[in-house]
């Protein structure tokens, strides 16, 4: 079965995201806050295969410090935010955090549920992957991408990556050297049905530059190609 975790506070929301994520073929969980959200991942664990939070819930653990927190115990769990339109820095500081995806309110449910469908679907297909006992390597340099265990080795020196970071390398992998336009990107990594905003592509980007650049802001391996958008150097 299908299981997302919603964790929203106001209850007419997350009333409407239930509602409609259950008629498009969901089981559904419900939090009413960030820490009700984490008791719910303690009790179900891997049960949960995607968590959408609203990031301005009260208490403690408001969604970006939940998807934080998701984040560090599990690298395959799909983590998507519901926004504010006044909200950019959370949006950018969630998928820094981890985060797959965002949708920013108002949405309609044609949207919330394309968004879940895509991030479910990713998180399907390393599942599917893991059972089968997928254990082959690419090599680019002196990387190493495990397609099993979805990690990255940088002269033996393991990398963990998110789901959606490690798409990403893949893809750059699967195409060294060549230019990849950042909507190339987000079609095959986020689905060809996707429209959110290509600025998801740079944060990911940034993030894996973060983790596997020696010099961040002056990368080697995953090289601007400006105006259009990324290619991988070994």
């Amino acid at each position: 079965m299908k299981t997302i975790l919603v964790a929203e506070d106001e209850q007419a929301i997350r009333e409407f995201v239930v509602i409609n994520l259950k008629r498009a073929g969901y089981e559904t969980l419900e939090a009413a806050n960030g820490e009700e959200a984490l008791k719910i991942c303690d009790r179900e664990g891997p049960k949960v295969d995607v968590a959408v939070l609203d990031i301005m819930m009260p208490g403690k653990y408001d969604g970006l410090a939940v998807c934080k927190e998701l984040r560090r115990r599990s690298n395959s769990i799909g983590i998507i935010l519901l926004t504010a339109k006044t909200q950019e820095m959370d949006k950018v500081g969630g998928l820094m955090m981890g985060a797959d995806d965002y949708v920013t309110k108002p949405f309609s449910p044609s949207e919330l549920v394309a968004r879940v469908d895509a991030v479910y679907r990713r998180v399907a297909m390393e599942q599917m992957r893991d059972r089968g006992g997928f254990r082959e390597e690419i090599r680019s340099g002196n990387f190493v991408l495990n397609l099993r265990s979805r990690s990255l080795l940088k002269d033996g020196r393991p990398i963990e990556l998110t789901q959606v970071e490690f798409q990403i390398m893949e893809y750059f992998f699967a195409n060294p050297g060549a230019a990849l336009g950042r909507t190339d990107i987000l079609r095959h990594v986020w689905g060809e049905s996707y429209y959110g905003e290509e600025k998801i592509v740079d944060v990911n980007i940034r993030r894996l530059r973060m983790k596997i650049e020696d010099e961040p802001s002056t990368p080697r391996h995953i090289v601007t190609v400006w105006g259009l958008g990324y290619k991988w150097e070994a």
